[in-house]
């Protein structure tokens, strides 16, 4: 049981508290999953660059920040660069032909890049998201959308690279947030992998996140990749994937994990239980539906 949440503003250029307001709705699920928590938030997309979170698994976090500077200056070059906590923040120049990531890890030990992209970053660590918030100051980011999850480990460990959301990588801006289980996933996989795509956890969400990267990157719509989705991932599973421009939801056909949604002419927001988005959108004209089995919906600027 885990609770997954999101918001999307409609307008063009329009923008909001989503730092503040994903980790406000995953409180309210707190009890769904007390073990981790993260989110992928969007802000104003850079023009002449790119996003990085790494994540920095070491106590000598100074010493880490600069083995991964001079990692990724090997690669390409690194316009701007500020650590909160754990979390290193990069803009670089490109992601090195999608093998950015791969070059950090392989570079820096207990190193991890949960990220990257022209407007998404990724955050996540172990505890509640009241707390996290506070740890890597969410509450600062302003942004056009975003996801969260609070987690509760069930087919993997409990850990912060296991935790969501999860990066399609090396596809920029695309994230998944997930409650369930994906049965097929050892299939999924190896046939993705042998697509050239590759994965940097076991846990199963990761794969929606690549299966959906996929469909996009081959030229099908958000909706076309959705509507996929439900004939082949096996097992029960309602999930949120968000890209630069939108966001997108999906229910099994057993409808059997919880996914709700309501709209009005700004926004729309999304959450596991009413309660998430009753306590942080009060107006009585934000009526929340149940998404259906084997239903999908997606927003798009």
């Amino acid at each position: 049981m885990c609770g997954i949440v999101g918001v999307f503003y409609k307008g063009e250029g329009a923008v909001g508290p989503v730092g503040q307001l994903m980790t406000d709705m995953c409180d309210q699920l707190f009890r769904r999953g007390p073990d981790s928590a993260g989110v992928a938030l969007y802000g104003p997309p850079v023009t002449d660059g790119l996003v990085v979170r790494v994540d920095l698994d070491r106590p000598d976090l100074d010493t880490a920040e600069g083995e991964v500077l001079t990692a990724v200056d090997q690669v390409t070059t690194v316009k701007e660069a500020a650590r909160v906590s754990r979390s290193l923040r990069l803009i670089v120049t490109d992601d090195a032909e999608g093998k950015l990531a791969d070059v950090i890890e392989e570079r820096v030990r207990d190193a991890r890049v949960f990220s990257v992209g022209r407007s998404m970053e990724i955050v996540k660590d172990l505890g509640m998201a009241c707390d996290i918030n506070q740890r890597y100051e969410l509450g600062t980011f302003v942004g056009s959308h975003g996801i969260g999850h609070t987690r509760m480990a069930t087919e993997s460990r409990v850990d912060i690279a296991h935790s969501h959301p999860f990066w399609a990588r090396p596809f920029p801006d695309i994230s998944v947030v997930h409650n369930g289980q994906i049965t097929n996933y050892h299939k999924l996989r190896r046939r993705l992998e042998q697509r050239g795509h590759r994965f940097a956890t076991e846990n199963d969400s990761e794969v929606i996140a690549v299966y959906i990267a996929d469909k996009l990157e081959a030229g099908g719509s958000l909706d076309q990749a959705l509507r996929a989705s439900i004939e082949d991932l096996d097992g029960t599973f309602a999930y949120l994937i968000s890209t630069a421009n939108g966001v997108g939801l999906a229910r099994d056909q057993f409808a059997t994990k919880p996914l709700l949604y309501a709209e009005d002419d700004e926004k729309v927001v999304l959450a596991s239980e009413e309660i998430s988005i009753r306590a942080l959108f009060p107006d009585p004209g934000l009526v929340p539906r149940e998404l259906q089995a084997k239903e999908v919906r997606w927003w798009l600027r």
